[in-house]
């Protein structure tokens, strides 16, 4: 029977697995972390759902590397079978997106695929061309989420079978065990780091200017291209789109031409359109009938006049 102050196996459908804290310089006790982790099951299942796991309550300095050695090596379990993680807030390129974190950008995945325009590759290549870190790793807030995915739906579920196996053989995972020196220091050493990269490399801080003025001047010709283009060609309703830096016309005479040919061909129909338009084309056509009927009544009359005035000899 279980004693009144143990930790229970789950709680609400995840797995609660105790993390033992080491202790540190400034904080020497030794203290518990309770991790809580369950299959990924999110509101809007995508095709990885099935081969992750869920986190919640995530230590404050968790980073890939101790996700990915918790879940594998300290589990008894090959390396390897773990594809990414995704920690709530977190923006990852490259990969595909999950809906697994509420802040997570992008969480839709789109079902249709479009060619990349040069203005996105452009934002893109601004968005790598950033200044130097000024960190030498993230912190996260207490109690955030994350999500582990796996290779396969077997090796989630592997990581599930292992935990209640260390549940029930009562061990506790000590939190960072065999990684430690794999991963920036904290304390003090953390923000002399972060002290002596506020000022990075002459020769490296240029660099990255560089490449981002590059890449920003690729991106606004790119975008004055898109926008001389928008103002020559209509649109499928027969408007130009009216953009920053006034409406030129064609430069060409035969693309003026090809224009306005497009341009009648489109509106080739839309005589009728309006009820207006119905009512002044039955108009004309009723005063050309009339136009006619007077001209033929003239040419009667005239004949006739001939015709009287007709003396044989």
């Amino acid at each position: 029977m279980a004693s009144k102050n143990s930790t229970p196996l789950q709680i609400s459908g995840h797995h609660i697995v105790p993390l033992s804290l080491p202790p540190l310089p400034s904080f020497p006790t030794p203290a518990t972390h309770y991790l809580y982790v369950s299959n990924h099951q999110p509101k809007h299942p995508t095709p990885t759902s099935p081969r992750s796991l869920f986190l919640v309550n995530v230590p404050f300095d968790a980073t890939d590397v101790q996700i990915k050695h918790l879940l594998s090596t300290q589990l008894s379990l090959p390396n390897g079978r773990i594809e990414d993680v995704y920690f709530e807030g977190e923006e990852k390129k490259g990969h595909e997106p999950t809906e697994a974190l509420p802040a997570h950008p992008g969480n839709m995945k789109k079902s249709k695929k479009r060619k990349r325009s040069v203005v996105e590759r452009s934002t893109d290549e601004i968005e790598t061309a950033k200044l130097p870190p000024t960190w030498d790793r993230s912190l996260h807030c207490v109690g955030r989420t994350a999500v582990v995915m796996f290779v396969d739906r077997a090796s989630a579920d592997a990581v599930i079978k292992a935990i209640k196996t260390i549940r029930k053989q009562r061990r506790q995972l000590t939190w960072g065990e065999g990684v430690e020196t794999a991963l920036p220091t904290l304390g003090l050493a953390r923000y002399l780091n972060h002290h002596n990269l506020r000022y990075p490399d002459k020769t490296q801080l240029l660099q990255c200017v560089n490449n981002f003025m590059t890449a920003f001047a690729a991106q606004e010709a790119s975008r004055a291209k898109l926008q001389a283009r928008q103002r020559q060609e209509p649109d499928e309703d027969g408007f130009v789109m009216v953009t920053r830096g006034g409406r030129n016309g064609p430069a060409r005479l035969d693309v003026a031409q090809e224009q306005a040919d497009r341009q009648k061909k489109k509106q080739k129909g839309l005589e009728d359109f309006y009820r207006f338009q119905t009512r002044e084309k039955n108009k004309a056509k009723a005063g050309e009938l009339v136009r006619k009927f007077e001209e033929d009544k003239e040419k009667v009359r005239m004949m006739r006049e001939r015709r009287q005035n007709f003396k044989p000899e």
